[in-house]
């Protein structure tokens, strides 16, 4: 084993990295981010023209990107997104799964959700995940490795009422962690979640009254809002080589809300 390297153990230079829901919310702030520190970009989101949007800025201000219009609970269209990113970059490192169903979700009592809404929210919250790690374990399995890191919720730690659908499906995500971690370890591929707390992304103000965002701040140790970029470290952290023998784990970014 090599001796960990300070200087580049922490870099995510030249990695290519897929962010699943890139163009918007906090996947487009990762994707910024990523790009920042060197990353090689793609931003797999449904919503294509704001994706292309936010890779034809990061192109601009020099950094490296592409947008790949992506419905992540369509497997021809998650392979053809994989197909496109090995045709341009030849690799892909890692694979941030974000795309999530939530911020459309109306809060409610659990007995009204309907269930083409339930059915829905799993398609996109689990089968999505299931559908991207599928795609590109292949290409990570014959490069000899690579990191996914898939993006649960810190509500699954307090069993969150009114968005059951949503909680159920982000408590999906660790289990699916935890055995996916298993079933590619010896293919030298890290698996791991993060669990964030609320977070005042653009597309979560947009759906949340101001008197519940002014309530999540008080039961946090850190008394502040959370925003996207409190995320950032524990992402470009799990995807870079600083992380090469954690697996199956889940980090919580809350703030300290919940003790996990």
């Amino acid at each position: 084993m090599a001796a960990f390297d300070v200087n580049t153990a922490y870099s995510v230079k030249g990695k290519v990295v897929i962010v699943t829901g890139g163009g918007t919310g906090i996947g487009k702030v990762y994707s910024q981010r990523l790009a920042e520190g060197g990353a090689r970009v793609v931003l797999a989101d449904i919503a294509a023209e704001a994706s292309e949007a936010v890779a034809a800025s990061i192109r601009d201000t020099g950094g490296e990107a592409i947008a790949i219009s992506t419905d992540v609970i369509d497997p021809d269209a998650v392979q053809a997104m994989v197909d496109q990113t090995i045709g341009k970059w030849g690799r892909i490192d890692g694979l941030i799964n974000n795309a999530s169903l939530m911020s459309v979700l109306p809060r409610g009592d659990w007995f009204r959700i309907p269930i083409d809404e339930w059915d829905r929210v799993m398609a996109v919250n689990l089968k999505g995940i299931f559908l991207c790690c599928r795609a590109v374990y292949p290409h990570m399995k014959a490069q000899g490795g690579g990191r996914i890191v898939n993006i649960s919720s810190s509500r699954i730690w307090a069993g969150n009422p009114n968005r059951l659908h949503y909680t159920t499906s982000k408590a999906g995500v660790v289990g699916l962690t935890r055995a996916l971690a298993r079933e590619v370890g010896d293919d030298k591929i890290g698996v791991n979640a993060i669990t964030p707390g609320f977070t005042e992304s653009e597309t979560q103000m947009a759906s949340s009254s101001s008197n519940y965002v002014a309530g999540r701040d008080q039961s946090r140790c850190f008394k502040r809002p959370q925003y996207p970029d409190d995320l950032v470290g524990a992402v470009m952290f799990l995807i870079s080589d600083a992380s090469a023998f954690i697996t199956g784990q889940t980090i919580n970014v809350d703030g300290g809300q919940a003790m996990h």
